[in-house]
């Protein structure tokens, strides 16, 4: 069963937003995708379990399955591509568009797993579990994109990495010994 896409958002879409959806959805495996209906797209979430502050920033957000009616995704584009602003601030999302969707998509994916079909992990390790699914079903999908950015900077990956680990490190030195800033 494949997840419908229905599209009520008032806003102009990028060009095969679409194909864009299908190709995402198409990298995460059936099973993590079990029970979800949907994929909603919308201006603005307007949950109304939600403050309005949030309302505004979220980009996101799962649904559950309630009931009889099963679990949904829903994604704000207002948030994703912000609409009214001049083109120098409008250039920069429209440019990650693709790689945003990408990770929102896998990060709704992921809450949908392992809320639902994983019962092993607990409340406190739901975070750091739903981070590293995203994280790691972004780099399966940047590595299917083969575009040259990625090409260009693959052999360099491993230092990246490398070097992350050593500041990650020291940031955590830094709070241990001075842990009010």
């Amino acid at each position: 069963m494949s997840i419908k896409i229905e599209n009520s958002a008032t806003l102009n879409l990028p060009r095969r937003t679409r194909e864009y959806l299908d190709s995402i959805l198409a990298l995460i495996p059936k099973e993590h995708l079990r029970g979800i209906d949907k994929l909603r797209i919308v201006d603005v979430i307007k949950d109304p379990r939600i403050s309005p502050q949030q309302r505004e920033r979220l980009p996101g957000l799962y649904h559950p399955r309630q009931g009889t009616q099963p679990a949904w995704f829903e994604i704000a584009m207002s948030t994703l591509i912000p609409p009214a602003q001049p083109l120098h601030k409008r250039l920069l999302p429209r440019l990650s568009f693709k790689s945003n969707l990408a990770a929102l998509i896998f990060s709704l994916a992921g809450q949908h797993y392992y809320l639902t079909l994983k019962h092993s992990i607990r409340k406190k390790q739901l975070d750091p579990a739903i981070k590293a699914y995203t994280e790691k079903n972004l780099r399966l999908w940047s590595a299917q994109q083969q575009n040259f950015r990625y090409r260009l900077f693959k052999p360099f990956q491993p230092t990246f990495e490398r070097w992350a680990r050593a500041l990650q490190r020291k940031a955590i030195e830094n709070r241990k010994r001075d842990p009010t800033a």
